[in-house]
């Protein structure tokens, strides 16, 4: 199969994806490439992101025969990574960085927030559905497939850590 014959539309590709075509498999990783790094990022931290997506795809290539539904593919491929980046990061030990107490945030509007710091101390599905969300800009149903959970979950993991977030940006330990 060439891929000027195949649509430049990621369904149209992922249907026409044979079990072992290696070259339209490695376009459509490329084309999701930084959405996968940035959701291994936000849960598992910027050293191992890369890593993790790597060995996350070596899984869904491996898999991809059993894969049924061709149309699901990269919510397929994105909940490996999720899977793989909470396996790292429930495994790697918090940096001295991260365990410190931060100071209580200052209304100055010269402060600099640092929003990695305070976006790790979220737990790593929180960081995950704020990272699909404000970023990625999917919606409740697309996240809830990708972290293999319902959409009032979803919700509710948001909801929870934004009001972590406000409890810290206001000088709470939250």
């Amino acid at each position: 199969m060439t891929l000027s014959r195949v649509s430049s539309s990621a369904t149209t590709i992922v249907k026409a994806l044979p079990a072992d075509d290696q070259e339209t498999f490695r376009v459509l990783i490329e084309a999701s490439w930084g959405r996968l790094v940035r959701l291994a990022r936000s849960v598992a931290g910027a050293a191992d992101a890369e890593d993790v997506v790597q060995e996350a795809l070596i899984v869904a290539w491996r898999k991809l025969p059993a894969l049924r539904d061709r149309t699901k593919l990269e919510a397929w491929v994105a909940r490996i990574v999720y899977r793989r980046a909470m396996r790292r990061a429930r495994h790697r030990r918090p940096q001295s960085s991260e365990l410190a107490v931060e100071p209580a945030f200052t209304p100055d509007p010269a402060a600099r927030v640092d929003v990695w710091r305070i976006l790790s101390r979220l737990a790593p599905r929180q960081r995950a559905v704020l990272q699909l969300t404000v970023v990625e800009g999917m919606t409740d149903a697309e996240i809830g497939d990708v972290l293999g959970i319902a959409p009032a979950s979803v919700r509710s993991h948001r909801r929870r850590a934004r009001q972590r977030v406000a409890g810290m940006l206001n000088g709470g330990q939250a």
